[in-house]
């Protein structure tokens, strides 16, 4: 398990209930390990960006902003935000039209007893890290 370099990101996910904790855990491992093995997206830097866990490419400039948090008003699930001006929740659609369940134009979401498809957010997630290394 990946240390937390930044108190403040530690500190919010010892704020989370135990059950959320452990998903959006498991959900930070996942972004970590698909940095380490995308080429091109380097070192992440994770920080706090509106209150939630934020994952930027500041090392190479290669993608787009990942942030994850538990959703608002709902006891257990959890999502993973993209920028919404990104086109990327788009892309996601047509390509994993009946895999996850979207809220808008920014964010990939899961329920309580959701296990989500690792193979499929994982593509996710690397096309999210390489967004900008595309957009040249």
């Amino acid at each position: 398990m990946k240390r937390f370099g930044d108190p403040r990101v530690a500190a919010t996910f010892k704020a989370y209930l135990p059950e959320v904790r452990a998903r959006l855990m498991a959900l930070r491992e996942t972004i970590f390990d698909v940095a380490a093995t995308t080429d091109g997206v380097g070192v992440l830097t994770e920080t706090l960006k509106w209150g939630q866990p934020s994952y930027l490419t500041e090392e190479t400039g290669s993608g787009t902003t990942v942030r994850i948090d538990r959703l608002k008003g709902d006891s257990g699930g959890y999502a993973v935000y993209f920028h919404c001006q990104s086109g990327l929740i788009g892309q996601f659609r047509e390509l994993y039209p009946d895999t996850f369940a979207f809220d808008g134009k920014r964010a990939i979401r899961f329920g309580p007893e959701d296990r989500p498809p690792l193979g499929a957010l994982r593509h996710c997630l690397a096309l999210a890290l390489t967004h900008h290394l595309r957009a040249k």
